[in-house]
């Protein structure tokens, strides 16, 4: 057995295929500037108390060294120790408030600017054709949305905000050292050149490493994602310690590339802490030989240290900062492919409008149709219908024959590479996708049920329904038989994927959803298939009220359901290869007759009758 781990999609894939290179810079992180734009306001509070805060822990040593020369002072001079004394205090609470103001703006700004993202990328996403789902699971796209949003709002929130902090003490401890001690100034600086030299050689490291982790995680969410989504087939066919040994393999495969990074960072951490802690010490030396010589004050001294301290410690969380942003750099890189991710089909630059009432009349002309994934089979092969409005046509074939690809193509969801495709005399390529699925209800022979109410359920077909007309589509579509037998009735929790309801339940709710949408174009995938014979009948009678003066296309599995329809289209490799009602279509052989009789016959001895 083959792991679908081992063809599964990543970012670093489509990157390869798409012929974009790696970023090597943090210049993604360019773009997250617009989305910053708005909130300028508070990015100005931001600035305004990083600069007092700054202001304040570089008065600090000032006061303290004022301190410490006081012990020379005259008992005439006392009098100023107080003046050090106050003004420390004050500098303090300068600082307190101007650092507080200072985190709860950037935290806000961080998590505000995160909230913006997630909803472009998840607008952006949603509007995407199912071609770019062919190719992306689903895991992945949350992944981004999730675990690379994190790392941007640590970036903007924090890490930023702590660089600029870090940034501006750096520049003013330096220059106040160099006006306190230019000769041990002069050394503080060779030991910055030091620092700086082993952040710049590991810095492209990190990077590489930081932007495969995340990929690494991603691949590890689909994976999971889709083994779930899927629990009850891998426990039917008693896969779970293969899936278990390939999740192990994908969160393994994300931890080496973890603990590499970390790696990296903790070597980059050593290196620089040893270079300052070392850099500190001769600095204390040759201050302490000053002293003795009468170059400089003790006051003054612990003045330098203390601004040495600020510096030091600004240039080493300037490392730890640098690896975030590269961290940030590659998720914004991942976030924005899917945020400019562009519809393979989208709307006309002016398309065209349909009338208010639509007749639903539909027109395939000599389409020819190759999914993006498969080139070489053409699923669509020169095939041609027209439908006019309020006939209602069947589709039969075996599997494979291009029926579900008629739907697909109705709907927009993928562009045929020829012909045309036209309702009620309009190419579709002119309209908008959105505005031509306005008119079009469909129920799959897999319905989705969201989690929610029932009443949810049904009124996803309109947003604007009522009660009432909930409830009277629900009684069309024989669904509030059992609906009014729910604890809470219409408002019965039916959990994620409809996994409190049954097959036909589920079914019955998608019928009742597409008749509250009353669309003129109905799209019919077997939508009786999971309902016994009692419902079925319902709802047979309930889909012939419903496709009265509408336009109707029904993929038919059983041959059973749809003898009354005056035309049936009989599909193989993608054409059209006989068309009429039941009676001729069995009169005249071929390949309707020998499915009918198949299945009638199958039908029989499952009776019991043969």
């Amino acid at each position: 057995m083959s792991s679908r781990g081992e063809t599964s999609f990543t970012s670093e894939t489509a990157r390869v295929a798409a012929g974009r290179p790696k970023s090597r810079s943090l210049a993604p992180l360019r773009r997250v500037l617009p989305f910053l734009a708005p909130y300028r306001g508070r990015i100005l509070v931001a600035g305004l108390a990083l600069i007092c805060s700054s202001a304040a822990t570089l008065a600090l040593p000032q006061f303290a060294g004022g301190l410490i020369d006081a012990r020379d002072m005259s008992a005439a001079q006392a009098h100023a120790l107080s003046g050090f004394y106050f003004a420390f205090i004050a500098a303090g609470a300068l600082l307190g408030l101007a650092a507080a103001t200072r985190f709860y703006a950037v935290t806000w700004l961080g998590e505000r600017v995160v909230a913006d993202i997630r909803k472009a990328v998840f607008n952006n996403v949603l509007g995407l054709s199912p071609q770019f789902f062919e190719v992306t699971r689903t895991g992945e796209v949350l992944s981004r949305m999730t675990a690379d949003t994190t790392l941007i709002q640590t970036v903007v929130g924090s890490s930023v905000s702590l660089a600029l902090r870090n940034i501006v003490t750096l520049t003013g401890g330096l220059a106040l050292m160099f006006i306190t001690s230019f000769k041990l100034a002069a050394l503080v600086v060779g030991a910055v050149v030091l620092v700086m030299l082993p952040m710049l050689l590991f810095g492209r490291k990190v990077r590489t490493l930081s932007r495969a982790s995340q990929d690494s995680i991603a691949d590890t969410a689909a994976r999971g994602s889709e083994t779930l989504n899927a629990v009850s087939t891998v426990q039917a066919f008693t896969q779970e310690d293969f899936e278990r040994r390939a999740f192990g393999i994908a969160v393994e495969r994300a931890f080496d590339f973890a603990k590499s990074r970390t790696l990296a960072r903790a070597l980059l951490t050593a290196v620089v802490l040893f270079t300052v802690i070392a850099a500190l010490a001769t600095i204390a030396l040759v201050g302490l030989h000053d002293i003795i010589n009468h170059h400089i004050t003790g006051g003054a001294l612990l003045k330098f240290i203390l601004y040495g301290g600020l510096v030091a410690g600004g240039v080493g969380a300037l490392s730890e900062t640098w690896g975030d942003l590269q961290r940030a750099s590659g998720a914004t890189e991942r976030l924005m492919e899917l945020l400019h991710e562009v519809p393979a089909i989208a709307a006309p630059a002016q398309p065209l409008t349909l009338p208010a009432a639509a007749g639903g009349a539909v027109r395939f002309d000599n389409v020819t149709f190759r999914y993006p994934t498969r080139p070489d089979f053409k699923a669509l092969n020169g095939f041609s219908l027209d439908v006019p409005a309020g006939e209602a046509v069947a589709l039969v074939g075996p599997s494979g024959a291009g029926k579900s690809t008629v739907f697909q193509l109705m709907l927009r969801f993928f562009e045929a590479q020829s012909g045309a495709i036209q309702f009620d005399g309009i190419d579709i390529t002119q309209l908008d996708p959105v505005a031509l699925r306005r008119n079009i209800a469909v129920v799959s022979q897999e319905p989705v049920i969201f989690s929610g109410s029932i009443a949810d359920n049904i009124r996803y077909g309109r947003e604007d329904a009522t009660d009432e007309q909930v409830k009277t589509a629900a009684d069309a579509a024989a669904a509030s038989e059992f609906i009014e037998k729910l604890p809470q009735g219409f408002e019965t929790l039916v959990g994620e994927r409809g996994v409190t309801l049954s097959g036909g339940q589920r079914q019955r709710l998608a019928i009742a959803r597409a008749i509250l949408r009353d669309a003129p174009l109905l799209l019919l995938d077997e939508a009786t298939s999971a309902l016994d014979a009692e419902n079925e009948r319902l709802v047979q009678t309930a889909l012939a009220n419903l496709m009265v003066g509408r336009t109707t296309l029904v993929i038919a599995h059983r041959f059973s359901t749809i003898q009354r329809l005056k035309r049936i289209v009989v599909m193989q490799d993608g054409q059209v290869v006989a068309q009429g009602n039941h009676a001729e279509l069995m009169a005249g052989g071929g390949l309707y007759a020998r499915l009918a009789s198949l299945q009638f016959a199958d039908a029989a001895i499952e009776s019991g009758s043969l």
